[in-house]
């Protein structure tokens, strides 16, 4: 729990300075009180006081006190709330080396699997495109929050030669870039968008990672990527056994170059693991909730019970 404004728990130095009165009170009461030699005496004028009952009278209202001192400060906790309008495009690799048998039944099924409930976890209101590249990079899907679409194209998706990710940032900024476009809003005003970007190999063509990354920077778009596959991936070619091991260091870089985030996953659990976490990042966000009504009500609560209680017990309000 923090608090919004926090100079208003000064005010509770003044609680603190009333406990102190009421303590200060009751120990010269006592001293008075023992300045009778004759106890038997002063029993029969000073009537009896409810002794600790007061006390937790005067507790419960210097608590109710203290509660609305600190609404004041408006008391917030922080609590998961769906983004709106944010843009996502989903780029996934679709090259040769992803019909590897490493991660079962494939890495190209597996992909697709955990892609559709990457789909299912975003919140409804954010846009989701989706890219396909191998040689070349396709907009399949261009941002929509038509679920069933993007879902669609995942199942129609066809391998192909080669791999181009370097293009495949440019094909999702692109497809972001139009969709901000047609908002025909401020630029400071435009949605957060970011890049998903899944590949198990080696950029073979197109324009290279580093002119992807300056690309991603300039247009302020993250890009999160996932390495996805292992080390001992093979492809059969022709009857010619093929390694496909991953390149996580290009994934890597341009992760941490565009302020995204870098993942591996090299089974299918791990990928739909990796997916899952993507999409409470970037389908949600942290915001502060005011919860000030709630100490009003019950500072508001427990003053009130103290007063009924010091009035019920000593016939007074302290």
């Amino acid at each position: 729990m923090t608090f919004q404004s926090p100079l208003w728990l000064l005010g509770l130095l003044g609680v603190a300075a009333l406990v102190a009165l009421y303590v200060v009170l009751q120990l010269r009461r006592k001293a008075y009180a023992a300045r009778f030699t004759n106890v038997a005496l002063l029993g029969s004028i000073v009537p009896r006081r409810p002794g600790w009952r007061r006390h937790v009278a005067f507790g419960l209202l210097a608590l109710g006190f203290a509660a609305l001192v600190a609404s004041l400060a408006v008391p917030s906790t922080e609590v998961r709330v769906p983004r709106e309008r944010a843009t996502v495009v989903m780029a996934v690799d679709v090259s040769l080396s992803m019909e590897a048998s490493d991660v079962e039944p494939t890495r190209f099924q597996a992909m697709q699997t955990a892609a559709k409930q990457f789909v299912d976890i975003l919140p409804e209101r954010i846009n989701l495109g989706l890219v396909s590249f191998a040689g070349t990079a396709t907009t399949l899907v261009t941002p929509t929050t038509d679920r069933q679409q993007v879902r669609t194209a995942i199942d129609n998706l066809d391998l192909a030669e080669s791999t181009a990710i370097g293009e495949a940032v440019f094909t999702a900024l692109n497809a972001i870039e139009n969709y901000q476009a047609s908002l025909d809003a401020p630029a400071e005003d435009l949605p957060p968008a970011r890049i998903v970007l899944l590949s198990d190999g080696y950029n073979t063509v197109g324009r290279n990672d580093t002119q992807a990354i300056e690309a991603a920077v300039d247009a302020g778009v993250p890009v999160s990527t996932i390495a996805f596959g292992t080390d001992y991936g093979v492809l059969d070619l022709d009857g010619e056994q093929v390694p496909v091991p991953v390149d996580r260091a290009t994934l890597e870089e341009i992760a941490d170059q565009t302020g995204g985030s870098y993942s591996e996953a090299a089974s299918a659990a791990e990928l739909e693991e990796v997916y899952a976490d993507l999409g409470s990042q970037i389908g949600y966000t942290i915001e502060p909730r005011d919860i000030s009504p709630w100490f009003v009500r019950a500072g508001v609560l427990v003053a009130l019970l103290g007063t009924v209680l010091s009035l019920l017990w000593t016939n007074r309000l302290l």
